[in-house]
């Protein structure tokens, strides 16, 4: 009977359980035994997806450019997914910051509450701060710069480095288009029979998915709680109106916003679109990294979408890399959240600095967990906001990485169903 079941209902059978789990775990404070026979299955299972993400980048998007007819149809076609992708970021970054001035929920955290955050994070922010104080000081143009690898093969080793992985494949797959068809058709066909290998390599990795996922489950809550539940639930009283607002943006994002878009410009029901995506975010959600959930997210949008694959396979890398509307609106959300804590009344003009930059951190910040809180110390450095404010926020950020994981990807989705249609492609 368990064979039958949906992929995604194995999903969320394995999420329950280990939220169970997990509090089993705590209640009766063995967390020695989750660390050292639970965690490691939940490490594998990541690992599994960011050992294919790569090879699947590199395969689909080659494939997927040199099987376009010309190079100006993949101008157009870049044109077109990166306006997308811009301007549901900016409109993501606008609810977050009407939301938080609107509800306010730094007005509602104790000064006791603010000093114990500090000192609990003060060490993990340090480094964090020093990671964005590299960023901080590069030219503005920097992020131009870090798309050219110097090393094809040194960037491939690092998952982070998806935007010179990407350019590598697009300037491949346009040289296959440019030489004659003769003399490169076995590069071709090798690329293609590649692509199916890797396909095939994802349906046997997501055969583990809910095992994995309750190992994840299990993990966040023993890493996150400890072992005082009572702490924890203080914690989240305390945070919580901050948190409500942040969620409340990235609802309003998934359930207006998006079957916005997708009634205008893709014609397609919105609960047949979530229904199809579904899978995708649950691993969005339990691995909070867009870049290990591509696989999955490639596999949804062309198996239950009817997306083709020279379209996915070019705007869904894409994304992972610059559309990050969930990741946009939590950056607004917190700085001003952390400028009420501090008492610090921001101006038009530096809530409009606030929406630039955050758009452009989104461009080029790596798809993997906890990437938003080092471009969000450059957000707060943007506007003259102390860094320190960022340690009231750690606390709760797993859980709301996770969610707005699950919007990051559900935009890559829903931008390549829009294109796919526009490209009259949709439904081949």
């Amino acid at each position: 009977m368990l064979r039958k079941l949906p992929l995604y209902v194995k999903i969320l059978i394995g999420m329950f359980l280990g939220l169970a789990f997990g509090f089993l775990v705590i209640t009766f404070g063995i967390q020695h035994f989750a660390t050292d026979y639970i965690k490691p299955f939940g490490t594998i299972f990541l690992n599994l997806l960011k050992l294919i993400a790569m090879p699947l980048i590199f395969a689909s998007l080659v494939s997927g450019v040199s099987g376009l007819s010309d190079v100006s149809r993949l101008s157009k076609l870049g044109i077109k997914t990166i306006s997308f992708y811009i301007v549901t970021t900016i409109i993501a970054v606008t609810i977050g910051l009407v939301l938080v001035s609107v509800i306010r929920p730094g007005s509602y955290v104790s000064e006791a509450k603010r000093v114990e955050l500090l000192e609990k994070y003060s060490f993990d922010l340090a480094k964090r701060q020093q990671a964005a104080e590299g960023i901080a000081q590069q030219s503005p143009l920097q992020f131009l710069v870090d798309i050219v690898p110097e090393n094809v093969v040194n960037a491939a080793s690092n998952n982070t480095s998806m935007l010179q992985v990407i350019f590598f494949a697009i300037m491949f797959g346009v040289a296959l288009i440019l030489v004659p068809h003769s003399k490169v058709a076995i590069v071709k066909d090798f690329v293609a029979g590649l692509n199916e290998v890797i396909l095939k390599i994802v349906d046997i990795v997501m055969l583990f998915a809910p095992f994995g996922v309750f190992a994840l489950m299990v993990t966040l809550l023993v890493d996150f709680v400890g072992t005082d539940l009572g702490s924890s639930v203080q914690l989240f009283t305390s945070l919580g109106l901050y948190a409500l607002t942040v969620i409340l943006g990235l609802l309003l994002i998934i359930t207006l916003v998006y079957p916005t878009f997708l009634k205008l410009y893709a014609k397609i029901n919105f609960k047949k679109f979530y229904r199809s995506i579904f899978p995708a975010q649950l691993v969005a959600f339990s691995t909070s990294s867009s870049a290990a959930t591509l696989p999955v997210t490639m596999e949804q949008v062309e198996k239950e979408l009817n997306v083709p694959n020279e379209i996915s396979s070019f705007v869904l890398p894409v994304g992972v890399t610059i559309n990050m509307d969930g990741t946009s609106l939590y950056q607004a959300v917190a700085t001003v959240f952390i400028a009420e804590v501090f008492g610090v009344e921001l101006t038009l003009v530096q809530l409009l600095t606030i929406l630039i930059t955050a758009t452009l951190a989104s461009i080029g910040s790596a798809g993997v967990p906890g990437a938003g809180i080092v471009m969000l110390i450059i957000v707060l450095n943007s506007v003259g906001l102390p860094v320190e404010g960022l340690a009231l926020i750690l606390a709760i950020d797993r859980p709301l990485d996770m969610l707005r994981t699950t919007v990051n990807v559900t935009g890559d989705a829903m931008i390549a169903t829009i294109i796919a249609k526009s490209e009259s492609k949709l439904g081949e």
